[in-house]
């Protein structure tokens, strides 16, 4: 029964999402496609913090990764936007895995500051060689490059299910993963690693997958914002799309699946809301997200699964 339950509620809200195209006005299914994109690189995020328990201030890397892997391929090689996105995919996957060769040498704070070393140097490559990446300016993806076989991307429909499908398949993927012994076993890590090596497990291996997994996802939402959106810029790289994931996963609750997509629905809407009343919105945002830290420390979602759904994965 608890099987059935996660299943009906984690496909409603896919089926949901799906629906509020039909109805949402154009401001708000404009701000939905983009919050389905930053999601998924939630949901990135939180394979790895939430459930590895392994707090990384460097994800921008590999976010910027899978931006610039597409942004560079199709402005200065020409390649449609197909094989684009694999080669931006390809390139955060590969950076997660020689990234995590060397962070994973480490533990707690010592980890957080090699992944965010690795970041910043991420960050000022592609100021470096501005040349190709135009720096802080960024530079725009045109219209007529991205057409998917036949398809217009920066069309609001056709974007909007493209970033349906990219949430899609990225909060499946974080479900299944979590349910089965690999995710099982990422969560004793996070619990007591020291009682999962006695027990025989290779933790080292599964902190290094866990790693690849969540690099590959948040360098295919990296990808598909650069596509959808038609922009790629530095500052994507820098601390602040580091720093972000960690906010959205922590407001809408570390180590469950459906966080990631509440905490980014939340804090969008905080900032749109407080910026239409005053200009001085990061004050409501920071009050906001200090109480919500005190009264609910688990997350949205982590509270309602403490409080009343403890079968929430």
């Amino acid at each position: 029964m608890s099987g059935a339950r996660v299943l009906t509620l984690h496909l409603g809200l896919l089926v949901l999402l799906f629906a509020l195209h039909f109805v949402l006005p154009a401001y708000h299914h404009g701000n939905l496609a983009r919050i389905m994109v930053l999601a998924a690189y939630a949901v990135g995020y939180n394979i790895l913090f939430g459930y590895t328990g392994l707090l990384s201030l460097g994800h921008a890397l590999f976010f910027a990764a899978g931006m610039y892997g597409l942004g560079l391929m199709i402005q200065h090689g020409g390649a449609t936007p197909a094989p684009a996105f694999m080669v931006g995919v390809l390139a955060g996957a590969v950076v997660a895995g020689l990234l995590a060769l060397l962070a994973l040498r480490t533990t707690g704070v010592a980890f957080m500051i090699v992944t965010l070393m690795f970041a910043q140097a991420g960050y000022l490559t592609i100021l470096y060689f501005g040349e190709w990446t135009r720096g802080d300016e960024g530079f725009v993806i045109q219209q007529a490059q991205r057409l998917l076989w036949g398809i217009d991307l920066s069309q609001p429909t056709a974007r909007y299910f493209a970033a349906w499908a990219l949430f899609s398949t990225a909060f499946l993927v974080s479900l299944w993963l979590v349910r089965r012994p690999f995710g099982r076993t990422l969560i004793a890590i996070r619990e007591n690693e020291e009682r999962v090596r006695m027990l025989g497990y290779d933790t080292h291996a599964h902190k290094l997958g866990a790693m690849v997994i969540s690099g590959t996802i948040a360098a295919a939402a990296g990808a598909a914002y650069g596509l959808l959106f038609g922009y790629a810029g530095a500052s994507f790289a820098s601390v602040q799309y580091s720093i972000f994931p960690l906010l959205w996963v922590l407001l809408g609750g570390a180590g469950t699946v459906l966080g990631p997509f509440v905490g980014t629905l939340f804090m969008f809407y905080l900032i749109d809301l407080s910026s239409g009343i005053t200009s001085a919105y990061m004050l409501i945002a920071g009050v906001t997200l200090v109480l919500l830290t005190l009264f609910a420390p688990q997350g949205l979602v982590g509270e309602l699964r403490a409080r009343a759904f403890r079968w929430l994965p």
